[in-house]
């Protein structure tokens, strides 16, 4: 997702057998500054695939190490980065939001990954066009 424009930029599926990792470098278009993600990314900047590339990656710390940092200051700070660092992230969830409340595709059917690929693809689209409507519709 660009988080200038709140579109999604780049599309991928993979089995449900894949991890999250394995298509990671396909999403990044190469002109990201930073990449923020969950906690299953743990480790995205060390595989060989990212070696090249010039973005920061904040990658959120793990519950349990979460919760057991101390209370301290310095546990306090490093709890307030990591709030912030969801703040951020919670923004890059809003098209899901609208795929599966705006057009139902709450749960990907047995139809085939081929089949699958295509909706998908279909409904980034039209959540780009939701997403867009205001700015298109204000164009004269």
């Amino acid at each position: 997702m660009d988080k200038d424009s709140g579109l999604i930029h780049s599309v991928g599926t993979t089995a449900a057998n894949a991890h999250d990792l394995t298509p990671a470098a396909e999403l990044l278009h190469g002109e990201e500054e930073v990449v923020y993600a969950d906690a299953g990314y743990q480790g995205i900047a060390k595989r060989p695939e990212m070696a090249g590339r010039s973005a920061e990656f904040q990658v959120a710390t793990r519950p349990g190490k979460r919760r057991a940092r101390p209370d301290t200051p310095d546990g306090k700070l490093q709890d307030l980065v990591e709030t912030a660092k969801a703040h951020i992230r919670a923004k890059g969830e809003h098209p899901f939001r609208v795929i599966k409340q705006q057009f139902g595709f709450q749960k990907a059917r047995l139809r085939g990954m081929v089949k699958n690929r295509c909706k998908v693809n279909v409904l980034a689209a039209l959540t780009n066009l939701f997403l867009a409507r205001r700015q298109l519709l204000a164009t004269p």
